[in-house]
């Protein structure tokens, strides 16, 4: 006969193998928003030639509702690792500018560049963990296939040809990470029951930490970053 314990210890276990719950937020803004400056592409004719509007840098993206995006949130503790999706994922260079600008990939996951402009780009990742690389890619269409072999929060992605080009992706070694989107909301789908710790990156304004509890209803998780 279990012991009273014993019974809370199984219950906990139980609860743990079980219950998972979905983790939603937003990121919100306070304060002015930045102006951010406008990228020169004169120096590429073909980069120019595509935009008929000017393009703004991506650094920081304030949404209509005060809240931004490409802010990139992921469980920095508690989290066990999660198998490697045999999926690619893809970043485009489009228009001379990585797309999109903030991602996220798995440890070992298939991760693909592809040159969808007809024009050079050369592809440098500033990794510090993971192994750098160094590619041209010339012919729009082309590909460069790629993983990652350890996590990494983040790794910046830069284009020697183009000094205006940039991207952050975030490697982590489960499935438990999202981006804010285009009003400052974000999901993180199907994190068991436990105790966490998530933490937001931003581009510019860095990094918040947020302790959260999953059991078997749905969490919600909001960040406030400030204009500095």
């Amino acid at each position: 006969m279990l012991g009273l314990t014993q019974f809370v210890s199984l219950i906990l276990v139980l609860t743990i193998n079980v219950f998972s719950a979905d983790v939603t937020g937003k990121i919100s803004f306070s304060g002015a928003s930045p102006k951010m400056p406008k990228i020169k592409m004169d120096a590429d004719k073909t980069c120019n030639a595509m935009h008929s509007t000017s393009v703004s840098s991506e650094e920081v993206v304030v949404n209509a509702n005060n809240t931004l995006k490409n802010v990139f949130v992921y469980v920095k503790e508690g989290a066990k690792p999660t198998a490697a999706p045999t999926v690619p994922v893809t970043i485009s260079q489009k228009g001379c500018q990585y797309t999109p600008h903030v991602m996220g990939t798995q440890v070992g996951q298939p991760f693909v560049i592809l040159n969808d402009d007809p024009t050079l780009h050369n592809v440098h990742s500033l990794a510090k963990s993971n192994a750098q690389f160094n590619n041209a890619q010339p012919i729009k269409g082309m590909k460069l296939n790629k993983k990652f072999d350890k996590p990494e929060v983040m790794v910046k992605f830069k284009c020697d040809v183009h000094n205006w080009m940039s991207a952050y992706v975030g490697v982590v070694n489960n499935s438990y990470y999202a981006v804010s989107n285009d009003n400052g909301s974000f999901t993180i789908k199907g994190l068991p029951a436990g105790n966490y710790t998530l933490e937001a990156w931003h581009e510019k304004y860095g990094t918040q930490q947020l302790k959260i509890t999953v059991a078997d209803k749905p969490v919600t998780a909001d960040f406030n970053y400030s204009a500095k």
